[in-house]
Formats: C-alpha cells, structure tokens, sequence
C-alpha cells in the first residue's frame, strides 16, 4: 500500500514564505514525477509544480520565480519552497505521485496526499 503524507503549510502575510514536504512510504519500485497542484474555494485543482525523475522541472505560470520544487529521491520525499506568497495562492495544496509499482512494467499509478491548507492573508 502506496501512502503521500504531507506537511507544512498554514497561515502566512503577503510577501512570506511556507514550505510543503510530501513523503512516499510503502511497496514500490521507483517514483517516475512528483507534483504539487492545488484547489481554491469553488475553483477547479490546478497544477503549480511538477519534477521528473531527471530532475527537470515544470512550474504554473503564475508561481514561476517564486515558488520552488526539488525532491530527495533518497527519501521518497518532493518539496514545494514557496516564497513571496499572495492571498491568490490561498488554497489546498495537494501533492501527486506518478509511481512505478513493479521493476518488470513502466506502468505507474498515480496516488495523492491528503491535502494542506495555505492561507495566505493581506
């Protein structure tokens, strides 16, 4: 059984920072990309930022230069550094994992945390 646990988030001003952090625990084979994507109040789920296995990295346009993704492979672990927040970034930040389950496919499957509140104020 594949499980995400986040942490981090909560309530911050404008023009702070949060850091997210997201583990991946239990049987797998490798994790292929990590994510973070998130919800407002009556909004669709939106993509803010995703890594690939080589490390490269893709980011929202409206997050770009101010939020950051990395991930420690070594520990499973994807984080979401997001700097100069504004209240538009208020929402439940969700992280994804796009994972390979056995060595002998290319398969993955996609699981999901639990989700974190940011609030960001003004």
């Amino acid at each position: 059984q594949v499980q995400l646990v986040q942490s981090g988030g909560g309530l911050v001003q404008a023009g702070g920072s949060l850091r997210l952090s997201c583990a991946a625990s239990g049987s797998f084979f490798s994790i292929n990309a990590m994510g973070w994507y998130r919800q407002a109040p009556g909004k669709q789920r939106e993509l803010v930022a995703v890594i690939i296995s080589n490390n490269s990295t893709n980011y929202a346009d409206s997050v770009k230069g101010r939020f950051t993704i990395s991930r420690d492979n070594a520990k499973n672990t994807v984080f979401l550094q997001m700097n100069s927040l504004k209240p538009e970034d208020t929402a439940v930040y969700y992280c994804n994992a796009e994972i390979i389950l056995y060595a002998w496919t290319r398969n993955t499957r996609s699981y999901w945390g639990q989700g974190t509140q940011v609030t960001v104020s003004s």
